[in-house]
């Protein structure tokens, strides 16, 4: 599986502080989908120069699987630290990790040399985060090497001076932008941002269970215990499963006309949508229940 289509396949994108290696290998042992190692939030400016150095070395450590699963969030363009960050990326590409997430992506234009850095078959992330980010995504969802887009949601909320309930019913229609955004540049669907109560795992489920509703088709933790949370909304339940097998093998028996399951009509959308389904059933098993390992 290319870089590329395991980020597309993946429901659970991890944070893990980029100046704490010691916690690396267990990130990777939780089961997400892509540990993103952090330079940018969880580092301070005095210990920025200091991170790259500790994840080149950390990389040595790691197998060439598990470093196709990490992906690595560098400082925004226009703070202090880009250019460096930058600069240290194809040493990493070299050593097998080839996903950048770019942070306050407001168009194409700070994605082009993340994407050049990280040469062939390099994947960028870009977070839609403000409001410029926002009215730019789809020219950075149609950017090179684009993968899949972010939703952080905190920062833009703070952008705009939203003060959103708890069912973040403000943010519906910004998370439907993001959605058509990718839809129309054929990515796979975006990834919602995180839940920042690593205590209440029902919370998280209800989050990733919207975010699934929504259009998402994953979601970023900040905790290894929110990734089993995330997951078990993400993969269909049984009768789910069931349900989608008997649509489509009700569309293959009436090849192509309408007709019935469970008492109700089924037609061209019904089957696309259990097609779709199943198709999420089938990366999930594939992987074990944990949609990093496939």
């Amino acid at each position: 599986m290319t870089t590329a289509a395991h980020i597309a396949a993946a429901c659970t994108f991890l944070f893990v502080p980029g100046n704490r290696p010691e916690r690396f290998a267990k990130a990777l042992a939780s089961g997400a989908g892509v540990v993103i190692v952090d330079w940018e939030d969880a580092v301070a400016p005095a210990d920025k120069d200091a991170a790259r150095g500790q994840l080149a070395q950390a990389l040595t450590a790691l197998t060439p699987a598990e470093r196709a699963r990490l992906a690595l969030r560098i400082n925004a363009a226009g703070t202090p630290w880009h250019a460096d960050d930058v600069a240290a990326l194809p040493e990493l590409a070299a050593q097998g990790l080839k996903t950048v997430v770019v942070p306050k992506a407001e168009g194409a234009a700070a994605l082009a040399p993340v994407a050049s850095a990280l040469g062939e078959g390099g994947v960028v992330l870009p977070l839609i985060e403000s409001a410029a980010g926002l009215d730019a995504v789809r020219e950075a969802a149609a950017a090179p090497a684009v993968a899949r887009l972010l939703f952080g949601h905190l920062d833009f909320q703070a952008d705009l001076g939203l003060a959103c309930g708890p069912d973040e019913q403000e943010l519906v229609p910004v998370r439907l932008q993001i959605v058509l955004a990718s839809r129309l540049a054929g990515l796979a669907p975006p990834v919602d941002g995180v839940t920042t109560d690593t205590k209440d795992m029902g919370l998280v489920q209800a989050h990733a269970a919207r975010a699934l509703r929504g259009g998402f088709g994953g979601k970023l933790c900040i905790h290894p215990a929110q990734v089993a949370a995330v997951q078990a909304a993400f993969a269909p339940s049984a009768s789910q499963a069931d349900w989608a097998r008997r649509v489509v093998e009700g569309f293959e028996a009436a090849q192509g006309g309408v007709f019935s399951v469970d008492g109700r009509m089924v037609d061209a959308p019904v089957v696309k949508l259990a097609q779709q389904l199943l198709q999420r059933a089938g990366q999930m098993a594939a992987a074990g229940g944990a949609d990093g390992r496939g």
